[in-house]
């Protein structure tokens, strides 16, 4: 099956409306094909954190073929050879962890741009069967660049960040920039530190006409959209199957 249409994640943001996702940390592609049905504008697949190598994401790839959502993938690390592979093997998308300065973000884009504007290498092995034999010329309008905003460093050098070129949205990472602003590793939190660094990155972001992007837990979605972020991953693979699980056995005791 050959996808000539926009990706619809670029889709969203061309109307101007928010971009609701999925996340996948496992690399098993029946859990993929359970969210491919999902009513969501990407689904992630987590190589960073979640237990899925290359061979067993492009596993995951081929299971979620026939969705209509864009697939994204999160790389371990801002190196071009990973975000290279994916990119070849059919994602759309790549979120790269801990961007921290203006040169980390000109790497992140130039990974994913074929020359001139980036120097990724040609091989779109599987991407060019799945997308047409003008995929070359469609990738560096289609494909989404998106650093992740993650510590106080990125931060700190924020506007440098994302006034570097071809940079699509900006991903916060609340974790992890909870942990460098001296909070706990959770998705949200009331301290003026947490919720000032986010008001920071949506408004640098919308200055910018950059999407602001977030990742969220069940329950929090919502919350994130009204505050205006236009990028926000709502559910998982893992918590969804836990969550529904722990429902059944609790509504199955006396």
């Amino acid at each position: 099956m050959t996808k000539s249409a926009r990706p619809r994640l670029r889709q969203a943001w061309d109307a101007g409306r928010p971009a609701i996702g999925a996340w996948l940390s496992s690399d098993a592609p029946m859990n993929a094909e359970a969210l491919s049905d999902l009513d969501v504008d990407y689904i992630a697949v987590d190589l960073q954190h979640g237990v899925v190598d290359y061979a067993g994401a492009v596993r995951v790839f081929q299971s979620l073929q026939a969705a209509e959502a864009t697939l994204v993938c999160r790389v371990p690390w801002n190196e071009p050879g990973i975000i290279g592979k994916v990119l070849d093997a059919g994602a759309m998308g790549v979120i790269v962890p801990m961007v921290n300065t203006a040169d980390d973000a000109r790497r992140a884009v130039a990974a994913c741009r074929y020359a001139p504007d980036g120097a990724r290498s040609f091989g779109p092995i599987r991407a060019r069967r799945l997308f047409g034999a003008d995929y070359a010329e469609r990738a560096n309008d289609e494909i989404a660049c998106i650093p992740m905003i993650e510590t106080a460093e990125a931060l700190g050098n924020l506007d440098d960040i994302l006034d570097v070129p071809g940079i699509d949205a900006a991903y916060v990472g609340p974790a992890d920039l909870s942990l460098t602003l001296g909070l706990p590793p959770r998705s949200d939190h009331a301290d003026p530190r947490f919720v000032d660094a986010l008001a920071t990155v949506r408004a640098a972001c919308e200055a910018r006409g950059i999407v602001a992007g977030i990742h969220a837990v069940p329950g929090l979605g919502s919350k994130r959209l009204s505050e205006g972020f236009r990028m926000v991953t709502v559910t998982s693979d893992l918590t969804a199957l836990a969550a529904g699980a722990a429902a059944d056995v609790a509504a199955a005791r006396p």
